[in-house]
């Protein structure tokens, strides 16, 4: 019994897990506006574009650092296993002598002994066996080119940074919107489609009844069952298109391939039309040319480090330090052990660049030549903004254009279909009229949904070129 237990709570585990996945899905009901949001939260380039911007602020404040005092402190304990020596001449009198010529002895000739001097060497040694050593340094750096420039840098490397994340953020808006409205679009189409199938289910099926009762023939049925069979086709080949725009709306937006996304935004031709204006391009509102142009500054900034490197660099420092010796020999005369001495020093330092072998000048002219190329890319961007501002205006004006046209086609095969069913229906007609007007129904409705697509895609594209990507 006990077996059996533990059996049935195994298999009870094993379908919790087995659940477990289906558990963790996650559904989204979005509109395009709620999918840039989501992409501008999860996309891995933007969420290092962000580190790259909090790691360039912790830069920043390190060349603020170097701007502030520098504060070192120092300690040292040693002790001379075997001190020093220093060795002085000397020069000594022989005691036998001294005594002799005190005492007034004369030599053989009468002449008094004079005192012999020695010459001798004296070792000596001016250190003691413990000694203690402590200290601090200040230093103020008051002027160096790499600190100065990198200080008048800092806010112009955050406002780089910057720039670089609207860059990348503008691109994300543009790939989310397209990849939205083609789901959406294509969802749109199969809806329609579905719908044509059920029409033609439907023809098929009053075919069958015809056929029993002798109305038709059965080549009728047959070309209506072809019909049907290339709509269904077309039916797979658009879902697999919408799954694989699924797939990709979710790697876009940062959301899991299990997760579900429900898309609640509709499209028609008012709304593409909505907001359309006919404006000048400001080069200057595009995100690539703001980048642009404070890599210029940078440039001007970098080329500036270099030109100062011929300038003095001046600090000021304070240096404070402690010894104390230990000698335990100078204890009976002094009454102590340790003796202890500071001293106090401050100054200026002053290094001026004579000749480096020309590196700085090689530096500058380095400098002048990636400013000039930074320059040179300031210009061709405007000329490639000012042509795509120009083309995407004709295709969105071509794309409205076309558009309309395709609505008014899809109405008119629309009324052409219908016409031709009541004919059918009232016996004047035949089936081959009315699988013809439903093929050119179904391809006037594949042409429709193409041209709101290169619509919106226009529109899109117009607004990138204008520097104002919006959702609508």
């Amino acid at each position: 019994m006990g077996r059996l237990m533990a059996i049935k709570i195994l298999l009870a585990w094993v379908l919790l897990l087995g659940f477990l996945p289906a558990f963790a899905q996650k559904k989204y009901s979005i509109t395009v506006k709620d999918a840039v949001s989501m992409a501008l939260n999860n996309t891995i380039e933007l969420k290092n574009l962000r580190l790259d911007k909090a790691k360039q602020k912790a830069q920043n404040r390190e060349i603020t650092g170097l701007s502030l005092p520098q504060v070192n402190g120092s300690a040292q304990a040693a002790h001379y296993l075997t001190l020093p020596f220093v060795l002085f001449p000397s020069q000594g009198q022989t005691d036998i002598y001294n005594v002799l010529s005190k005492e007034g002895v004369k030599d053989g000739n009468g002449n008094a002994i004079q005192p012999k001097r020695e010459f001798f060497v004296q070792e000596f040694s001016f250190v003691q066996p413990w000694s203690i050593n402590t200290g601090i340094t200040v230093n103020q750096l008051l002027f160096q080119p790499e600190v100065f420039t990198g200080l008048l840098a800092r806010k112009t490397l955050m406002d780089f940074a910057d720039k670089n994340i609207r860059v990348a953020e503008d691109k994300t808006k543009e790939q989310v919107q397209k990849a939205y409205y083609q789901v959406l679009i294509a969802k749109q189409q199969k809806e329609v489609l579905d719908k044509t199938i059920q029409r033609i289910e439907k023809l098929y099926a009053d075919q069958q009844e015809l056929y029993k009762n002798g109305f038709i023939e059965k080549l009728d049925i047959d070309k209506t069952t072809v019909s049907l069979n290339n709509v269904r086709s077309t039916q797979t080949q658009l879902s697999n298109l919408i799954d694989l725009g699924y797939a990709a709306l979710k790697f876009a937006t940062g959301v899991m391939q299990e997760d579900t996304l429900i898309l609640t935004d509709m499209l028609n031709n008012e709304l593409i039309k909505k907001d359309i204006l006919e404006e000048e391009i400001d080069f200057n509102n595009r995100s690539e040319m703001q980048l642009l142009q404070t890599a210029e500054k940078l440039g001007k900034i970098d080329l500036k480090r270099y030109q100062l490197g011929y300038i003095p660099t001046l600090a000021f420092f304070y240096q404070f330090q402690q010894q104390g010796q230990l000698n335990k020999n100078f204890t009976p005369f002094t009454g102590k052990d340790w003796f202890w001495f500071n001293s106090n020093l401050i100054g200026l330092s002053l290094n001026v660049p004579i000749f480096d072998g020309l590196q700085k000048k090689y530096k500058i002219e380095q400098a002048k030549i990636a400013l000039e190329k930074t320059r040179n890319s300031k210009e061709q961007f405007r000329r490639g903004a000012d042509l795509e501002h120009h083309s995407a205006r004709i295709n969105l004006k071509n794309a409205l254009l076309n558009m309309d046209m395709q609505q008014k086609n899809l109405q008119l095969a629309e009324q052409v279909y219908q016409t031709t069913k009541k004919k059918y229906e009232q016996g004047i007609g035949s089936t081959f009229e009315v699988l013809q007007s439903d093929t050119e129904w179904q391809r006037a409705q594949g042409s429709y949904f193409e041209a709101l697509y290169n619509a919106v895609i226009a529109k899109i594209n117009f607004q990138k070129a204008i520097g104002k990507l919006d959702y609508y």
